[in-house]
Parts: structure tokens; sequence; C-alpha cells
């Protein structure tokens, strides 16, 4: 899994500005970053693609903000599940 940063997320998405990025996030229409360091976000690769791909599939805003729930509950699912393997 690639962990991107702002500028590859934009690119991704189609967005041209960063505010558009941060205003899906309020809307939930975009997964919130993960932490990479002091004061550095990013987005798995996954995250990104999944929900552009839903973009162009034609899914409502409705299903994108249910989908961005999904993610998000993936992630928690993920560390729980590396945390169980160690």
């Amino acid at each position: 899994m690639l962990i991107l940063r702002l500028p590859e997320v934009k690119r991704v998405l189609g967005h041209r500005a960063d505010a558009s990025v941060y205003n899906a996030i309020r809307a939930g229409l975009f997964t919130t970053g993960v932490a990479i360091g002091q004061r550095a976000k990013g987005w798995p690769d996954y995250e990104a693609l999944t929900i552009a791909t839903a973009r162009i599939a034609g899914k409502s805003d409705d299903e994108i903000r249910e989908l961005v729930k999904v993610l998000h509950a993936k992630r928690t699912e993920l560390t729980i599940l590396r945390g169980a393997a160690q």
C-alpha cells in the first residue's frame, strides 16, 4: 500500500485546488488524512482510487459518504489485525 500526499490525491481525484480535497473531507466525501509525520498527512492509495472509481461509476454523494465510512472502518480493522499478528 502506498501513502499518497496531497498533490497525488488531487491528481487521482481530478481536483485542481487543495481546498477542494479539504472541502470534500468536511462534506464526508473523502477520507481524512493519516499522520505520516509531525506536520504531514497522507492518504492510502486504495482509498483515493476507490472513491475516484465510485465517482466514475456515478455513485451519489450519499453513497460515497457511506463508502467513506466503510473505508474509515477498514483502517481500524487493519490496525486490529496487524496488532493481533504481532
